[in-house]
């Protein structure tokens, strides 16, 4: 099974999942599809994104749930993204987990890119 991971706070899932629906972070509104990572790009969107903020869990999620609704659009240095633009039904997860910072407030997602 392939997998894709959405970084959010806890209390946004939290709200998402007493709703039923998660209809994305404030920037997947604003670009109109929720975004997602591989397990190679989550480190770096963590980074890049989310550096400083606590509270955060990492949402793993199987790609073939989603169909074709889920689209492979080129982003950050020309890497193909996931991006879902359906609302995401929270009971998809196979794991919620939360994510530490590191000393320098880098969120540590653990993840192992597949070889």
């Amino acid at each position: 099974m392939s997998v894709i991971y959405k970084i959010v706070a806890r209390s946004a899932w939290e709200a998402a999942v007493a709703q039923g629906r998660f209809d994305g972070a404030s920037i997947d509104l604003q670009d109109g599809y929720i975004h997602f990572s591989t397990a190679a790009q989550a480190q770096e969107t963590a980074d890049k994104h989310f550096r400083g903020q606590s509270g955060l869990v990492l949402v793993e999620l199987p790609v073939e749930a989603f169909g074709e609704a889920l689209k492979w659009e080129p982003s950050r240095g020309g890497q193909l993204f996931p991006h879902l633009y359906i609302p995401l039904d929270p009971g998809l997860a196979l794991s919620v987990i939360d994510i530490p910072l590191d000393a320098d407030g880098v969120p540590q997602l653990g993840l192992q890119a597949p070889q």
